[in-house]
Protein backbone atom coordinates (compact mmCIF):
# COMPACT_ATOMS: atom_id res chain seq x y z
CA UNK A 1 0.00 0.00 0.00
CA UNK A 2 2.78 2.38 0.90
CA UNK A 3 4.47 1.82 -2.45
CA UNK A 4 1.20 2.29 -4.35
CA UNK A 5 0.16 5.54 -2.67
CA UNK A 6 3.68 6.89 -2.39
CA UNK A 7 3.54 7.45 1.36
CA UNK A 8 5.54 6.24 4.33
CA UNK A 9 4.47 2.84 5.62
CA UNK A 10 4.12 4.20 9.16
CA UNK A 11 1.60 6.79 7.91
CA UNK A 12 -0.30 4.08 6.03
CA UNK A 13 -0.37 1.89 9.12
CA UNK A 14 -1.71 4.82 11.23
CA UNK A 15 -4.63 5.47 8.87
CA UNK A 16 -5.45 1.73 8.58
CA UNK A 17 -5.63 1.42 12.35
CA UNK A 18 -7.73 4.59 12.56
CA UNK A 19 -10.16 3.17 9.95
CA UNK A 20 -10.49 -0.16 11.80
CA UNK A 21 -11.20 1.62 15.10
CA UNK A 22 -13.92 3.76 13.48
CA UNK A 23 -15.52 0.70 11.86
CA UNK A 24 -15.58 -1.05 15.24
CA UNK A 25 -17.22 2.01 16.86
CA UNK A 26 -19.80 2.11 14.08
CA UNK A 27 -20.79 -1.51 14.64
CA UNK A 28 -21.24 -0.94 18.37
CA UNK A 29 -23.55 2.09 18.01
CA UNK A 30 -26.48 0.23 16.48
CA UNK A 31 -29.51 2.12 15.04
CA UNK A 32 -28.28 5.63 15.92
CA UNK A 33 -27.15 7.71 12.92
CA UNK A 34 -23.55 8.72 13.72
CA UNK A 35 -23.18 11.44 11.05
CA UNK A 36 -19.75 12.67 12.07
CA UNK A 37 -18.36 9.12 12.35
CA UNK A 38 -19.67 8.17 8.90
CA UNK A 39 -18.11 11.29 7.35
CA UNK A 40 -14.74 10.57 8.98
CA UNK A 41 -14.80 7.01 7.58
CA UNK A 42 -15.63 7.88 3.96
CA UNK A 43 -13.60 11.10 3.65
CA UNK A 44 -9.92 10.97 2.71
CA UNK A 45 -7.58 11.32 5.71
CA UNK A 46 -6.39 14.88 6.47
CA UNK A 47 -3.44 16.20 8.33
CA UNK A 48 -4.66 17.57 11.67
CA UNK A 49 -3.36 21.11 12.21
CA UNK A 50 -5.76 22.10 14.97
CA UNK A 51 -3.18 21.57 17.69
CA UNK A 52 -0.42 23.45 15.91
CA UNK A 53 0.67 26.70 17.53
CA UNK A 54 1.87 29.72 15.52
CA UNK A 55 5.60 30.24 15.74
CA UNK A 56 5.95 33.87 14.64
CA UNK A 57 2.62 35.26 15.93
CA UNK A 58 3.41 35.38 19.60
CA UNK A 59 1.16 36.91 22.22
CA UNK A 60 3.28 40.07 22.15
CA UNK A 61 2.97 40.40 18.36
CA UNK A 62 -0.77 39.79 18.58
CA UNK A 63 -1.19 42.54 21.18
CA UNK A 64 0.71 45.06 19.01
CA UNK A 65 -1.42 44.26 15.96
CA UNK A 66 -4.61 44.71 18.01
CA UNK A 67 -3.24 48.01 19.32
CA UNK A 68 -2.77 49.37 15.79
CA UNK A 69 -6.24 48.19 14.76
CA UNK A 70 -7.77 49.99 17.77
CA UNK A 71 -5.89 53.14 16.80
CA UNK A 72 -7.42 52.91 13.33
CA UNK A 73 -10.91 52.64 14.83
CA UNK A 74 -10.30 55.72 17.01
CA UNK A 75 -9.21 57.75 13.97
CA UNK A 76 -12.34 56.74 12.07
CA UNK A 77 -14.50 58.05 14.92
CA UNK A 78 -12.58 61.35 14.84
CA UNK A 79 -13.13 61.76 11.10
CA UNK A 80 -9.53 60.83 10.22
CA UNK A 81 -10.37 57.81 8.10
CA UNK A 82 -7.80 58.85 5.48
CA UNK A 83 -5.00 58.66 8.04
CA UNK A 84 -5.42 55.08 9.22
CA UNK A 85 -2.66 52.46 8.91
CA UNK A 86 -2.91 49.85 6.18
CA UNK A 87 -1.63 46.28 6.54
CA UNK A 88 1.71 47.18 5.00
CA UNK A 89 2.09 50.06 7.48
CA UNK A 90 1.40 47.75 10.43
CA UNK A 91 3.94 45.24 9.06
CA UNK A 92 6.60 47.94 8.73
CA UNK A 93 5.87 49.23 12.24
CA UNK A 94 6.31 45.69 13.65
CA UNK A 95 9.62 45.29 11.81
CA UNK A 96 10.86 48.60 13.24
CA UNK A 97 9.94 47.36 16.72
CA UNK A 98 12.21 44.36 16.14
CA UNK A 99 9.70 41.58 15.54
CA UNK A 100 10.75 38.84 13.12
CA UNK A 101 7.58 38.26 11.12
CA UNK A 102 6.56 38.12 7.45
CA UNK A 103 4.09 40.37 5.61
CA UNK A 104 1.82 37.45 4.64
CA UNK A 105 1.59 36.32 8.26
CA UNK A 106 0.63 39.87 9.34
CA UNK A 107 -2.09 40.04 6.66
CA UNK A 108 -3.54 36.67 7.66
CA UNK A 109 -3.54 37.63 11.34
CA UNK A 110 -5.26 40.97 10.69
CA UNK A 111 -7.91 39.30 8.50
CA UNK A 112 -8.57 36.72 11.21
CA UNK A 113 -8.98 39.40 13.90
CA UNK A 114 -11.28 41.55 11.74
CA UNK A 115 -13.43 38.58 10.74
CA UNK A 116 -14.13 37.91 14.42
CA UNK A 117 -15.49 41.47 14.86
CA UNK A 118 -17.83 41.54 11.83
CA UNK A 119 -21.42 42.24 12.71
CA UNK A 120 -24.55 40.54 11.41
CA UNK A 121 -27.44 42.46 9.88
CA UNK A 122 -31.15 41.81 10.37
CA UNK A 123 -33.36 41.89 7.30
CA UNK A 124 -36.53 43.93 7.82
CA UNK A 125 -39.94 43.81 6.17
CA UNK A 126 -41.89 47.04 5.79
CA UNK A 127 -45.59 47.78 5.98
CA UNK A 128 -47.15 49.99 3.30
CA UNK A 129 -47.23 53.67 4.18
CA UNK A 130 -44.94 53.19 7.16
CA UNK A 131 -41.39 54.40 6.44
CA UNK A 132 -39.71 56.84 4.06
CA UNK A 133 -36.01 57.72 4.15
CA UNK A 134 -34.31 61.05 3.37
CA UNK A 135 -30.73 61.97 2.58
CA UNK A 136 -28.66 64.65 0.88
CA UNK A 137 -26.45 63.90 -2.10
CA UNK A 138 -24.14 66.11 -4.13
CA UNK A 139 -23.76 66.56 -7.89
CA UNK A 140 -21.40 68.66 -9.97
CA UNK A 141 -23.20 70.47 -12.80
CA UNK A 142 -22.65 73.31 -15.25
CA UNK A 143 -25.67 75.62 -14.95
CA UNK A 144 -25.75 78.91 -16.83
CA UNK A 145 -22.13 78.43 -17.84
CA UNK A 146 -20.89 78.11 -14.23
CA UNK A 147 -19.51 74.84 -12.81
CA UNK A 148 -20.36 74.22 -9.16
CA UNK A 149 -21.68 71.64 -6.71
CA UNK A 150 -25.41 71.38 -6.02
CA UNK A 151 -27.05 69.53 -3.10
CA UNK A 152 -29.62 66.94 -4.16
CA UNK A 153 -32.44 66.00 -1.77
CA UNK A 154 -33.42 62.33 -2.21
CA UNK A 155 -36.46 60.49 -0.81
CA UNK A 156 -36.98 56.71 -0.98
CA UNK A 157 -39.93 54.74 0.35
CA UNK A 158 -39.04 51.53 2.19
CA UNK A 159 -42.01 49.50 0.96
CA UNK A 160 -41.80 50.04 -2.80
CA UNK A 161 -38.50 51.93 -3.38
CA UNK A 162 -40.31 54.94 -4.86
CA UNK A 163 -37.63 57.55 -5.57
CA UNK A 164 -37.91 61.34 -5.69
CA UNK A 165 -35.07 63.85 -6.03
CA UNK A 166 -34.71 67.62 -6.36
CA UNK A 167 -31.73 69.96 -6.71
CA UNK A 168 -31.15 72.99 -4.47
CA UNK A 169 -28.57 75.72 -4.05
CA UNK A 170 -27.66 75.05 -0.42
CA UNK A 171 -28.33 72.60 2.41
CA UNK A 172 -30.21 75.16 4.51
CA UNK A 173 -33.25 74.65 6.73
CA UNK A 174 -35.63 76.37 4.31
CA UNK A 175 -34.45 74.13 1.44
CA UNK A 176 -34.78 71.08 3.71
CA UNK A 177 -38.40 72.05 4.34
CA UNK A 178 -39.08 72.87 0.70
CA UNK A 179 -37.76 69.46 -0.39
CA UNK A 180 -40.29 67.74 1.90
CA UNK A 181 -43.10 70.01 0.72
CA UNK A 182 -42.42 69.18 -2.95
CA UNK A 183 -42.14 65.44 -2.25
CA UNK A 184 -45.34 65.22 -0.20
CA UNK A 185 -47.13 67.24 -2.87
CA UNK A 186 -45.91 64.86 -5.60
CA UNK A 187 -47.26 61.73 -3.84
CA UNK A 188 -50.38 63.48 -2.42
CA UNK A 189 -49.72 62.46 1.17
CA UNK A 190 -46.87 61.39 3.40
CA UNK A 191 -45.61 58.35 5.31
CA UNK A 192 -46.01 57.69 9.00
CA UNK A 193 -42.27 57.78 9.83
CA UNK A 194 -39.38 59.69 8.27
CA UNK A 195 -35.81 58.42 8.79
CA UNK A 196 -32.75 60.71 8.85
CA UNK A 197 -29.08 60.45 9.62
CA UNK A 198 -27.28 62.97 11.85
CA UNK A 199 -27.48 65.88 9.36
CA UNK A 200 -27.32 69.42 10.72
CA UNK A 201 -30.66 70.46 9.23
CA UNK A 202 -32.40 67.66 11.17
CA UNK A 203 -30.36 67.25 14.37
CA UNK A 204 -29.95 70.33 16.56
CA UNK A 205 -27.75 68.64 19.15
CA UNK A 206 -27.09 65.55 21.23
CA UNK A 207 -28.65 64.94 24.63
CA UNK A 208 -26.58 62.43 26.53
CA UNK A 209 -24.87 59.63 24.64
CA UNK A 210 -27.57 58.53 22.21
CA UNK A 211 -30.53 60.91 22.37
CA UNK A 212 -30.77 63.57 19.65
CA UNK A 213 -32.61 66.89 19.69
CA UNK A 214 -34.45 67.76 16.44
CA UNK A 215 -34.16 71.17 14.78
CA UNK A 216 -37.02 73.66 14.67
CA UNK A 217 -37.33 73.07 10.91
CA UNK A 218 -37.92 69.33 11.42
CA UNK A 219 -40.35 69.93 14.28
CA UNK A 220 -42.38 72.35 12.14
CA UNK A 221 -42.62 69.77 9.35
CA UNK A 222 -43.57 67.01 11.79
CA UNK A 223 -46.30 69.12 13.41
CA UNK A 224 -47.72 70.31 10.09
CA UNK A 225 -47.72 66.98 8.23
CA UNK A 226 -48.26 64.74 11.26
CA UNK A 227 -45.41 62.26 10.72
CA UNK A 228 -43.04 60.77 13.31
CA UNK A 229 -39.27 60.76 12.80
CA UNK A 230 -36.24 58.82 13.97
CA UNK A 231 -32.50 59.15 13.52
CA UNK A 232 -29.88 56.56 12.55
CA UNK A 233 -27.00 55.73 14.84
CA UNK A 234 -23.68 57.38 14.05
CA UNK A 235 -21.80 55.78 11.15
CA UNK A 236 -24.67 53.38 10.46
CA UNK A 237 -25.74 54.19 6.93
CA UNK A 238 -27.16 50.68 6.61
CA UNK A 239 -30.03 51.76 8.88
CA UNK A 240 -31.36 53.79 5.92
CA UNK A 241 -29.90 51.65 3.18
CA UNK A 242 -32.69 52.36 0.68
CA UNK A 243 -31.90 56.04 0.30
CA UNK A 244 -28.12 55.53 0.59
CA UNK A 245 -28.30 53.39 -2.54
CA UNK A 246 -30.77 55.76 -4.21
CA UNK A 247 -28.44 58.77 -4.01
CA UNK A 248 -25.75 57.02 -6.04
CA UNK A 249 -28.30 55.37 -8.35
CA UNK A 250 -30.19 58.57 -9.25
CA UNK A 251 -27.02 60.61 -9.62
CA UNK A 252 -25.56 58.07 -12.05
CA UNK A 253 -28.74 57.54 -14.06
CA UNK A 254 -29.53 61.25 -14.34
CA UNK A 255 -26.22 63.05 -14.69
CA UNK A 256 -23.75 60.51 -16.09
CA UNK A 257 -24.75 61.54 -19.62
CA UNK A 258 -26.09 65.09 -19.28
CA UNK A 259 -24.65 67.60 -16.80
CA UNK A 260 -25.10 70.99 -18.51
CA UNK A 261 -28.28 73.09 -18.19
CA UNK A 262 -29.41 76.67 -18.79
CA UNK A 263 -30.97 77.06 -15.33
CA UNK A 264 -31.62 75.18 -12.11
CA UNK A 265 -35.31 74.87 -13.05
CA UNK A 266 -34.32 73.11 -16.29
CA UNK A 267 -32.11 70.73 -14.33
CA UNK A 268 -34.95 69.94 -11.91
CA UNK A 269 -37.40 69.26 -14.74
CA UNK A 270 -34.87 66.88 -16.31
CA UNK A 271 -34.27 65.18 -12.94
CA UNK A 272 -38.03 64.75 -12.43
CA UNK A 273 -38.33 63.03 -15.83
CA UNK A 274 -35.51 60.64 -14.95
CA UNK A 275 -37.14 59.75 -11.61
CA UNK A 276 -40.44 59.07 -13.37
CA UNK A 277 -38.69 56.68 -15.76
CA UNK A 278 -37.00 54.86 -12.88
CA UNK A 279 -40.31 54.58 -11.04
CA UNK A 280 -41.93 53.02 -14.14
CA UNK A 281 -39.58 50.02 -14.08
CA UNK A 282 -40.98 46.66 -12.88
CA UNK A 283 -39.57 45.14 -9.70
CA UNK A 284 -38.72 41.40 -10.05
CA UNK A 285 -38.87 40.87 -6.28
CA UNK A 286 -42.32 42.47 -6.14
CA UNK A 287 -44.11 40.29 -8.73
CA UNK A 288 -42.89 42.56 -11.54
CA UNK A 289 -45.01 45.46 -10.30
CA UNK A 290 -43.72 48.92 -11.10
CA UNK A 291 -42.67 51.29 -8.35
CA UNK A 292 -45.64 53.55 -9.11
CA UNK A 293 -48.02 50.60 -8.75
CA UNK A 294 -46.48 49.81 -5.36
CA UNK A 295 -46.97 53.45 -4.34
CA UNK A 296 -50.65 53.15 -5.26
CA UNK A 297 -50.84 50.17 -2.91
CA UNK A 298 -49.44 52.39 -0.16
CA UNK A 299 -51.77 55.31 -0.84
CA UNK A 300 -54.65 54.15 1.44
CA UNK A 301 -52.15 53.96 4.32
CA UNK A 302 -50.58 57.40 3.82
CA UNK A 303 -51.38 60.37 6.03
CA UNK A 304 -53.90 62.81 4.53
CA UNK A 305 -52.78 65.24 1.83
CA UNK A 306 -52.60 68.82 3.13
CA UNK A 307 -51.82 72.15 1.40
CA UNK A 308 -48.17 72.69 0.57
CA UNK A 309 -46.09 73.87 3.54
CA UNK A 310 -44.88 77.47 3.41
CA UNK A 311 -41.11 77.19 3.76
CA UNK A 312 -39.82 80.43 5.24
CA UNK A 313 -38.04 81.89 8.23
CA UNK A 314 -38.27 85.32 9.85
CA UNK A 315 -35.41 87.64 10.74
CA UNK A 316 -35.25 91.24 11.94
CA UNK A 317 -32.70 93.18 9.89
CA UNK A 318 -31.51 96.79 9.91
CA UNK A 319 -31.59 99.03 6.82
CA UNK A 320 -28.15 100.54 6.12
CA UNK A 321 -27.24 103.98 4.74
CA UNK A 322 -27.61 102.73 1.15
CA UNK A 323 -31.25 101.82 1.92
CA UNK A 324 -30.42 98.12 1.60
CA UNK A 325 -30.70 95.13 3.91
CA UNK A 326 -27.87 92.60 3.97
CA UNK A 327 -28.64 88.89 4.31
CA UNK A 328 -25.99 86.19 3.81
CA UNK A 329 -23.56 88.75 2.33
CA UNK A 330 -26.08 89.96 -0.32
CA UNK A 331 -27.81 93.37 -0.36
CA UNK A 332 -31.50 94.00 -1.10
CA UNK A 333 -33.01 97.48 -1.51
CA UNK A 334 -36.05 98.87 0.32
CA UNK A 335 -37.73 102.32 0.04
CA UNK A 336 -35.27 105.02 1.09
CA UNK A 337 -37.36 106.37 3.97
CA UNK A 338 -36.60 103.19 5.97
CA UNK A 339 -32.89 104.01 6.35
CA UNK A 340 -31.72 103.18 9.88
CA UNK A 341 -34.90 101.27 10.79
CA UNK A 342 -35.29 97.60 11.68
CA UNK A 343 -37.66 95.70 9.40
CA UNK A 344 -38.90 92.12 9.22
CA UNK A 345 -37.52 89.84 6.49
CA UNK A 346 -39.56 86.82 5.45
CA UNK A 347 -37.00 84.53 3.79
CA UNK A 348 -38.16 81.91 1.31
CA UNK A 349 -35.93 79.52 -0.67
CA UNK A 350 -36.34 81.57 -3.87
CA UNK A 351 -37.39 85.04 -2.69
CA UNK A 352 -37.27 87.51 0.22
CA UNK A 353 -40.20 89.70 1.31
CA UNK A 354 -39.60 92.71 3.57
CA UNK A 355 -42.33 93.85 5.95
CA UNK A 356 -42.83 96.90 8.15
CA UNK A 357 -45.73 97.25 10.59
CA UNK A 358 -47.49 94.33 8.93
CA UNK A 359 -47.28 95.75 5.40
CA UNK A 360 -45.17 94.51 2.51
CA UNK A 361 -42.64 97.15 1.47
CA UNK A 362 -40.36 95.24 -0.95
CA UNK A 363 -39.82 91.85 -2.60
CA UNK A 364 -36.69 90.49 -4.29
CA UNK A 365 -35.55 87.20 -5.81
CA UNK A 366 -33.07 85.59 -3.45
CA UNK A 367 -29.38 85.68 -4.34
CA UNK A 368 -26.75 83.16 -3.26
CA UNK A 369 -23.44 84.69 -4.37
CA UNK A 370 -21.00 86.88 -2.43
CA UNK A 371 -21.54 90.64 -2.10
CA UNK A 372 -24.29 90.75 -4.73
CA UNK A 373 -26.68 93.72 -4.93
CA UNK A 374 -30.35 93.55 -5.87
CA UNK A 375 -31.51 97.16 -6.34
CA UNK A 376 -34.91 98.55 -7.37
CA UNK A 377 -34.51 102.11 -8.71
CA UNK A 378 -38.06 103.01 -7.66
CA UNK A 379 -36.98 102.66 -4.02
CA UNK A 380 -34.72 105.73 -4.47
CA UNK A 381 -37.11 108.26 -6.08
CA UNK A 382 -37.09 110.58 -3.04
CA UNK A 383 -33.29 110.56 -2.82
CA UNK A 384 -32.79 110.98 -6.58
CA UNK A 385 -35.03 114.05 -6.61
CA UNK A 386 -32.57 115.63 -4.19
CA UNK A 387 -29.47 114.22 -5.95
CA UNK A 388 -30.39 113.82 -9.64
CA UNK A 389 -26.76 113.99 -10.75
CA UNK A 390 -26.07 110.64 -9.03
CA UNK A 391 -28.47 108.82 -11.34
CA UNK A 392 -26.27 107.84 -14.37
CA UNK A 393 -23.51 106.17 -12.32
CA UNK A 394 -25.70 104.56 -9.66
CA UNK A 395 -26.02 100.82 -9.11
CA UNK A 396 -29.78 101.29 -9.22
CA UNK A 397 -29.64 102.68 -12.76
CA UNK A 398 -27.23 99.91 -13.82
CA UNK A 399 -29.84 97.28 -12.88
CA UNK A 400 -32.86 98.82 -14.66
CA UNK A 401 -34.20 97.26 -17.85
CA UNK A 402 -32.68 98.06 -21.24
CA UNK A 403 -35.87 99.83 -22.29
CA UNK A 404 -35.63 102.35 -19.44
CA UNK A 405 -31.94 102.90 -20.19
CA UNK A 406 -32.77 103.56 -23.85
CA UNK A 407 -35.42 106.13 -22.87
CA UNK A 408 -32.86 107.98 -20.74
CA UNK A 409 -30.07 107.83 -23.33
CA UNK A 410 -32.30 108.92 -26.24
CA UNK A 411 -34.38 111.67 -24.65
CA UNK A 412 -33.13 112.57 -21.14
CA UNK A 413 -29.35 112.90 -21.28
CA UNK A 414 -28.44 115.77 -18.92
CA UNK A 415 -32.11 115.98 -17.93
CA UNK A 416 -31.86 113.73 -14.87
CA UNK A 417 -34.35 115.68 -12.78
CA UNK A 418 -36.98 115.40 -15.52
CA UNK A 419 -36.24 111.67 -15.88
CA UNK A 420 -36.67 111.13 -12.13
CA UNK A 421 -40.10 112.79 -12.38
CA UNK A 422 -41.00 110.31 -15.12
CA UNK A 423 -39.92 107.40 -12.90
CA UNK A 424 -41.98 108.81 -10.06
CA UNK A 425 -45.04 109.08 -12.31
CA UNK A 426 -44.57 105.48 -13.51
CA UNK A 427 -44.32 104.27 -9.90
CA UNK A 428 -47.32 106.23 -8.58
CA UNK A 429 -49.62 105.47 -11.53
CA UNK A 430 -48.33 101.91 -11.99
CA UNK A 431 -47.42 102.57 -15.62
CA UNK A 432 -45.41 99.94 -17.50
CA UNK A 433 -42.45 100.73 -19.74
CA UNK A 434 -44.39 99.60 -22.79
CA UNK A 435 -47.15 102.12 -22.08
CA UNK A 436 -44.57 104.91 -21.84
CA UNK A 437 -42.94 103.81 -25.09
CA UNK A 438 -46.31 103.89 -26.89
CA UNK A 439 -46.91 107.42 -25.67
CA UNK A 440 -43.41 108.49 -26.76
CA UNK A 441 -44.09 107.10 -30.26
CA UNK A 442 -47.27 109.21 -30.49
CA UNK A 443 -45.43 112.24 -29.15
CA UNK A 444 -42.67 111.85 -31.74
CA UNK A 445 -45.27 112.19 -34.50
CA UNK A 446 -46.60 115.45 -33.01
CA UNK A 447 -43.37 117.18 -31.89
CA UNK A 448 -40.30 115.02 -32.58
CA UNK A 449 -37.77 117.66 -31.51
CA UNK A 450 -38.73 117.86 -27.85
CA UNK A 451 -39.72 115.02 -25.52
CA UNK A 452 -40.50 115.98 -21.94
CA UNK A 453 -42.08 114.35 -18.91
CA UNK A 454 -44.92 116.87 -18.81
CA UNK A 455 -45.94 116.05 -22.38
CA UNK A 456 -45.72 112.30 -21.72
CA UNK A 457 -47.89 112.67 -18.62
CA UNK A 458 -50.41 114.81 -20.55
CA UNK A 459 -50.78 112.23 -23.29
CA UNK A 460 -50.95 109.36 -20.78
CA UNK A 461 -53.77 111.05 -18.87
CA UNK A 462 -55.71 111.94 -22.04
CA UNK A 463 -55.01 108.85 -24.13
CA UNK A 464 -58.49 107.51 -23.50
CA UNK A 465 -59.91 110.77 -24.80
CA UNK A 466 -58.01 110.89 -28.09
CA UNK A 467 -60.45 111.80 -30.94
CA UNK A 468 -60.33 111.50 -34.70
CA UNK A 469 -59.84 114.62 -36.85
CA UNK A 470 -63.55 114.92 -37.82
CA UNK A 471 -64.59 114.33 -34.20
CA UNK A 472 -62.15 117.04 -33.09
CA UNK A 473 -63.58 119.51 -35.69
CA UNK A 474 -67.16 118.75 -34.64
CA UNK A 475 -66.26 119.22 -31.03
CA UNK A 476 -64.52 122.54 -31.74
CA UNK A 477 -67.47 123.87 -33.73
CA UNK A 478 -69.89 122.75 -31.03
CA UNK A 479 -67.82 124.49 -28.36
CA UNK A 480 -67.66 127.64 -30.52
CA UNK A 481 -71.43 127.69 -30.93
CA UNK A 482 -71.89 127.32 -27.19
CA UNK A 483 -69.50 130.22 -26.58
CA UNK A 484 -71.28 132.44 -29.19
CA UNK A 485 -74.61 131.66 -27.58
CA UNK A 486 -73.25 132.71 -24.22
CA UNK A 487 -71.87 135.95 -25.69
CA UNK A 488 -75.27 136.62 -27.44
CA UNK A 489 -77.11 136.23 -24.19
CA UNK A 490 -74.72 138.60 -22.48
CA UNK A 491 -75.15 141.26 -25.19
CA UNK A 492 -78.95 141.00 -25.18
CA UNK A 493 -78.94 141.30 -21.40
CA UNK A 494 -76.83 144.45 -21.57
CA UNK A 495 -79.19 146.01 -24.14
CA UNK A 496 -82.22 145.23 -22.01
CA UNK A 497 -80.62 146.84 -18.97
CA UNK A 498 -79.71 149.95 -21.04
CA UNK A 499 -83.39 150.27 -22.33
CA UNK A 500 -84.72 150.10 -18.82
CA UNK A 501 -82.27 152.75 -17.72
CA UNK A 502 -83.30 155.19 -20.54
CA UNK A 503 -86.98 154.78 -19.80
Amino acid sequence: MAKEVGADRKTVRKYIRQYEQQRQQLMQIGDVQPTELIESIVQPPKYDTSKRKPIKVTDEVLERIKYYLNENQSKRLKGQSKQIMKKIDIFEALKEEGFNIGYTTVCQTISKILSQSKEAFIRESYAPGDICEFDWGEVKLCIGGVNRKYPMAVFTTAYGNYRYARLFVKQKSEFFQEAHAYFFKSIHGNHMTMVYDNMKVAVKGFVGRNEKQPTDALLQLSIYYGFQFRFCNAYRGNEKGHVERSVEYIRRKAFAIKDTFDSLDDANRYLEDICNRLNDKPQPLKNNKTVKELLEEERPYLLPDVPMFECSKLENLRVDKYSTVMFESCHYSVPDWYVGKIILAKIYPSKIIFMSEGEKIAEHPRRFGFNEWNIDIYHYIRTLKKKPGALPNSTAFAQVSKQIKNIYQCYYTRKERDFVELLQYMKEKNKSVNEILEVIDKLLKICPKEISTSKIILLCENKNQVLTKSQQENEISQKAKEHLKIYGNLISGIKDRQGVALS
